[in-house]
């Protein structure tokens, strides 16, 4: 028996992003099932020191699902509930550890988008017979004429989120959709409001994907024990204590409990290094001291080849492109050269971009200036 219309399965997070983009798919005569994630347990995940949401008789996930339900009320539309914690711990949150004790700056939410929203979600979807999927994300996605999709940046540039879909292989972006990719925040709360969706002036969410606001540095202590150590200037000289090389990153400023220690021409101290060895904090008053001219990425994906080697990248969310020349080699890495951007960081993704088409990218693995490997 044939069906009379598509049926798309929605990531449904009860957020207003989500939300609209249900009822876009809605208004298009899509056959629409709502599917709320559930990948995190607090308690199943010892979840305690920095969440403060330990107090509240209903937690933010839970009201989460309760806004989805409400939406697919409003809508007319079948929401169901999945359970994605076992998977999320092992193939995001794992990582997420692991990247900290090496030193490095992990990037959760690019792993959350290959392992789980794009992967375990869509075989769930499978089950719910899908012929396609539909993600909230702010991003825009085209075919060939033989399903190849490329992937583009949103129209609200300030939204994109074409950087934490970079490390998705090709196959998992097809029949895919991203029915918000063309309008812009205020256009989508505009929406969500005409359409009395009550999530329409709803936050934002914020923090570590699926798991929200935390204090950082005491959640880290629920999984990986803080050892104090030295804070020292690039010359060696004692300046303080820290609490921990995981709850620091290249380039930081604010926190480091120095603040009172005067050094050159009372500029303020940033962290510029981590020896891992000695578990010491190098810090410095010299800006230099955070460029890079070349690093090394690794675990490489490409959506689509590169056109060129001379292309642009992003070396974090938020950061501006840069001009980069990307030297791919057969080990699955790449040598990356540029003009002096600050704070290049191992563990962030570096992801490649041909004017607004997202190409892929990779891990950062060891970052150099002027060909001396930076102590990251």
């Amino acid at each position: 028996m044939s069906k009379d219309k598509e049926r798309v399965v929605l990531g449904l997070s009860g957020g207003v992003d989500s939300s609209v983009s249900a009822k876009l798919l809605k208004d298009k005569g899509y056959d629409i099932i709502g599917l709320f994630m559930r990948n995190w347990d607090s308690l199943l995940n010892n979840d305690i020191l920095g969440n403060p949401n330990d107090i509240e008789d209903v937690c933010p996930q839970e009201k989460d699902y309760m806004d989805a339900l409400k939406v697919g009320e409003t809508l007319g539309i079948k929401v169901e509930r999945v359970d994605f914690v076992e998977e999320y711990w092992r193939d995001v949150f794992s990582y997420f550890l692991k990247e900290y004790e090496k030193g490095r700056t992990p990037n959760p939410d690019v792993m959350c988008n290959k392992y789980i929203k794009f992967d375990v979600f869509k075989k769930e979807a499978l089950k719910l017979g899908a012929d396609k999927i539909a993600m909230g994300h702010f991003a825009r996605i085209k075919y060939d004429k033989d399903g190849t999709a490329h992937l583009f940046k949103a129209k609200d540039l300030n939204k994109d989120q074409t950087y934490f879909l970079s490390l998705l292989k090709n196959e998992q972006l097809r029949n895919c959709i991203f029915p918000i990719g063309e309008l812009t925040k205020k256009e989508i709360r505009d929406i969500a409001k005409e359409a009395n969706l009550h999530v329409y002036s709803k936050k934002d969410s914020t923090g570590i994907c699926f798991i929200g606001e935390r204090k950082f540095s005491e959640f880290l202590k629920n999984y990986l024990p803080a050892k104090k150590g030295n804070i020292v200037s690039k010359d060696g000289i004692l300046l303080g204590v820290h609490y921990g090389l995981m709850n620091y990153t290249i380039g930081q400023r604010k926190g480091l409990g120095i603040g009172g220690i005067k050094g050159t021409d009372n500029e303020p101290w940033f962290v510029c290094g981590k020896d891992l060895k000695t578990n010491t904090l190098v810090v410095s008053q010299n800006e230099e001291d955070l460029l890079s001219d070349m690093c090394i990425i690794e675990d490489i994906n490409l959506i689509n080849p590169l056109k060129s080697k001379d292309i642009k990248g992003k070396f974090r969310y938020r950061a501006k492109d840069e001009n980069i020349h990307v030297e791919l080699k057969d080990n699955n890495e790449a040598i990356v050269t540029y003009t002096n951007v600050k704070s290049v960081t191992p563990g962030q993704i570096l992801v490649f971009y041909d004017n607004d088409e997202c190409l892929g990218g990779g891990i950062i693995k060891e970052v150099y200036y002027k060909g001396n490997k930076r102590n990251y």
